[in-house]
């Protein structure tokens, strides 16, 4: 099993190597009203090309960030350059928050050697490390479309997940929202959680760094939520971000078939048609 993981010091030491791609996944809630591809621009690591979440997409839903087509994928992914045969690097500003989305985004979409910086920009500007401006131009990469159906959930799937319990819903909103004691920052969406869900709330796999915290105290973490490590598991969260998260962190330890539930609390909350269940 590889680490989905690579620390600051593996990618300095590889920084300039054809054979590693770095790409920055920076994304902001829309209410934070800030810009990660701007924020690139004013400083990434050298090299790394800008992924952005909600443009790479697709386009004919109105929920938020949704995967796109393989077809789609493979055009917007060889215009930044990236190669199936390289090992990409993802990072976002935040520590680790956004950059699983990508993470999992790539592997649903045939690329195999794909892992995250721990503790992202956040850990690499700490250590002094060398920064660059600027948008980066790459070199166009020939990428055909693949796709792997069994990373992702859509909504019949976890409809039938909730009816039979075929499998584990994990949700990595915070506890108030799972237990719909606080709204959800998205206008027009219904508080709670699926029925037999657990919560495992993001923030709780991750150190104060930034960094995420050793594969033991990620395994105590969710079994002590209730999660059988053993069985299918199925993330969710808001809007398919954070849910890729908690599918990085059981990569981590060694469940590398988690599906994510790609529509999220956006979708199934906003829906007057689902079950949905209050308190822990």
């Amino acid at each position: 099993m590889t680490d989905p993981l690579v620390s600051t010091g593996w990618l300095a030491a590889r920084l300039g190597d054809r054979a590693v791609q770095v790409v920055d996944a920076t994304w902001y809630m829309p209410a934070e009203n800030r810009s990660g591809r701007a924020e690139h621009e004013q400083a990434h690591i050298p090299g790394a090309v800008f992924f952005g979440i909600d443009e790479i997409a697709d386009a004919t839903t109105d929920l938020p960030h949704m995967l796109p087509t393989p077809e789609a994928f493979a055009e917007a992914a060889g215009a930044l350059g990236l190669r199936r045969e390289a090992s990409v690097v993802i990072y976002d500003a935040q520590g680790i928050f956004s950059a699983p989305r990508v993470w999992w985004t790539l592997r649903t979409m045939g690329f195999h050697d794909v892992r995250v910086l721990d503790g992202g920009l956040k850990a690499w500007r700490a250590e002094g490390r060398p920064l660059e401006g600027g948008p980066v131009s790459a070199d166009l990469a020939a990428v055909e479309p693949a796709f792997a159906p069994a990373l992702v959930c859509d909504l019949e799937a976890v409809r039938r997940i909730v009816a039979d319990g075929g499998a584990q819903i994990v949700d990595a909103r915070s506890g108030a929202r799972f237990r719909g004691e606080a709204p959800e920052p998205r206008a027009g969406l219904r508080t709670g959680h699926m029925p037999g869900a657990c919560n495992v709330p993001f923030g709780d796999l991750l150190s104060p760094d930034g960094t995420m915290k050793s594969a033991a105290e990620l395994r105590r973490v969710f079994e002590g939520a209730g999660v059988d490590l053993a069985q299918p598991i199925v993330t969710t969260c808001g809007s398919g971000v954070s849910a890729s998260l908690l599918a990085l962190a059981l990569a981590r330890l060694g469940r590398e078939d988690v599906a994510v539930y790609d529509g999220s609390w956006t979708e199934w909350g906003g829906r007057p048609d689902t079950p949905i269940a209050t308190g822990a």
